[in-house]
């Protein structure tokens, strides 16, 4: 829109220039005009042939060309005027010289179809431009028309003739999610069945998750399957600053998907305008987006079985989304789009490393047990930073040390090279083993797959702990493990050197959520009780949602947890202060080991959880 502006001024510049050096050029012929003393002085030298004078103005011609006064060349016909109060025998003069003086004015002004012509030279150019960009970009992808919401009808999104249709081949790892959406496909491919059986298919299919859990290629995997047309779109494209063109454009895409119905609609990010009306206020933008959504949801109730179109919608804020929208008979079906599991991550991995060349030290089953919570667009990216990694070091096959460093890429961060000073590097070591000495040693608590000294994105050292199996609730003890852990490193600077440093500032915020959520959220908590007294959404507005009475408990349960913990932590590290300090000088020397390492140095077996995998 901006850039559409910005072209059109520029035209419009242009174009006065054009017109204005067009004006300057007609209007060279004029004549200039002398004063009365050099007319005189030429009359006087006879050099004027003729003029013609109408009042006290004169025009006239020369017999020979003089030098313009004003330094513009030079001229023969001319204009002066009389002053009122000469009274030289100007009539004797001319007559003594020879001069006519005719009746017809020397100088011909122009005509009144002349002067209108130009007047509207200007404005016909701009219309001729405007009317050549609306005919050059209008029927692509909306042009200089498109200021005023004119686009070009919207098409479906069609393949290249080759390219692979996306089906459910190739979505994995949520097979829960597919199951719900077979029924959309299964109703697409066979409608008459469900039509004589009397049933309807939801109208909408929402699917709600966190960015990255494939909702978009669960949308493209569907009209894969059921070869039907497919309209993309994004509801941000809805938005416009002219209120009426969102909804005018809403009723076109659905125009255009009953024409080749069976089709499907996808619109992306659609909290953009479904968003609860009523909330808030703006100048223009808020009545658009309100007239946007009355729209969809008038399109949406207006289906009959019969037109066989079926919307499909994406978002991860649910929460938020306009009740009449996700009623029955609109978006009635809400699927819900979770990161996979480990099972669904190695199914993932496969897929995308079908066309990577692996080595045969890769194992996808170990990898998907060390990924808990990444989503499908992370093992993606995964699998890609591996395979740019084999290229850059000239190599044939994606190995596991490829992956290895591109999870802890993608985790962590890209290495930095920074030179630190040995006292530095040497109370990094104790802080990174104090965290791993206790997540080794604290029951229950994740295992240790990695401790590195090596600076990574913001941090100067990282302690790498995923867990064995997927946890879906957290007990107690587990939540003061994990507090416990995070403060391994504070505790560990404490008890070898007295002091604490800053970097213990990630670990710090790591334990005050963690403490919160217990004490007002959970209900891990006496004083505060089994209440809910700081919910989820009110974390950013702490201090809104209480009384104050109770945020001060709150703040003091707080404080008698992560106490609590940070003795433990101190009082662990002091009793195994040997292996506290050969893990230390092991990374000191070898600045990275891997869990197999780092349990046989602390002297500490690690039990397998295959009872619970």
């Amino acid at each position: 829109m901006r850039g559409r502006w910005w072209g059109l001024l520029l035209t419009a510049v242009v174009v006065f220039l054009l017109a204005y050096a067009g004006l300057t050029y007609l209007d060279q012929g004029n004549e200039p005009t002398i004063s009365y003393t050099e007319f005189s002085r030429q009359v006087d030298a006879g050099n004027v042939s003729k003029i013609y004078s109408k009042g006290d103005a004169i025009q006239g011609e020369l017999k020979s060309a003089r030098d313009d006064p004003e330094g513009d060349g030079e001229y023969t016909r001319f204009k002066t005027q009389r002053p009122a109060f000469a009274d030289d025998d100007l009539w004797q003069n001319l007559s003594s010289h020879g001069v006519t003086v005719t009746a017809q004015p020397v100088v011909k002004e122009r005509g009144l179809l002349a002067n209108l012509l130009i007047s509207l030279a200007p404005i016909v150019i701009i219309v001729a431009v405007w009317i050549f960009i609306v005919r050059r970009f209008g029927a692509g992808r909306g042009g200089a028309g498109g200021m005023f919401g004119r686009k070009a009808p919207p098409k479906p999104v069609e393949l290249l003739p080759g390219k692979h249709r996306t089906t459910f081949a190739d979505v994995a790892g949520i097979d829960e999610v597919k199951g719900e959406l077979d029924d959309v496909v299964d109703f697409l491919e066979h409608p008459d069945a469900y039509r004589r059986m009397g049933a309807k298919m939801p109208r909408g299919v929402l699917l709600a998750g966190s960015p990255g859990t494939g909702k978009t290629l669960l949308a493209r995997a569907v009209a894969g399957e059921a070869g039907v047309p497919f309209f993309s779109a994004s509801a941000s494209e809805f938005i416009e600053m002219i209120v009426g063109v969102g909804a005018s454009r809403v009723r076109e895409l659905f125009a255009e998907a009953r024409k080749v119905a069976p089709s499907i609609i996808f619109i992306d990010e659609i909290d953009t305008i479904g968003r609860l009306r009523g909330g808030g206020a703006s100048v223009s933008g808020h009545d658009e987006r309100e007239q946007t959504l009355n729209q969809i949801l008038t399109e949406m109730d207006g289906f009959s079985g019969s037109e066989g179109v079926i919307v499909i919608a994406a978002t991860n804020r649910a929460d938020i989304l306009d009740p009449a929208l996700t009623r029955p008979g609109r978006f009635d079906r809400v699927v819900n789009v979770s990161p996979p599991d480990r099972g669904g991550r190695e199914a993932i991995l496969r897929i995308h490393t079908r066309e990577i060349p692996l080595a045969e030290d890769v194992d996808l089953t170990r990898l998907a047990r060390t990924t808990p919570g990444m989503t499908g667009a992370d093992l993606a990216n995964l699998a890609n930073e591996a395979a740019l990694l084999a290229v850059k070091r000239g190599q044939t096959q994606v190995t596991a040390s490829n992956l290895s460093e591109a999870l802890e890429k993608v985790q962590l961060g890209a290495e930095r090279t920074l030179v630190m000073p040995e006292e530095d590097r040497r109370r990094t070591a104790y802080h990174e083993s104090g965290h791993a000495l206790l997540g080794m040693l604290q029951p229950g608590a994740d295992p240790v797959r990695k401790i590195t000294i090596v600076p990574r994105g913001r941090a100067l050292g990282v302690t790498m702990s995923t867990p064995e199996v997927e946890r879906y609730a957290h007990s107690e003890g587990y939540l003061r493990g994990r507090i416990i852990g995070a403060l391994g490193g504070m505790a560990a600077e404490e008890v070898v050197y007295g002091v604490v440093t800053t970097g213990a500032e990630n670990d710090l915020e790591q334990v005050t959520a963690i403490a919160r959520g217990m004490v007002a959220r959970w209900g891990m908590s006496e004083r505060v009780g089994r209440l809910s007294a700081l919910p989820s959404d009110a974390q950013q507005a702490y201090g809104l949602s209480a009384a104050p009475r109770t945020l001060d408990v709150i703040d003091a349960e707080m404080r008698r947890i992560v106490d609590e913990c940070y003795e433990e932590a101190c009082r662990k590290l002091r009793d195994h202060r040997g292996r506290l300090d050969a893990l230390a000088q092991a990374l000191l020397e070898n600045e990275t080991l891997e869990e197999a390492d780092a349990y046989r140095i602390a002297g500490i077996t690690r039990l397998t959880k295959d009872a619970d995998a």
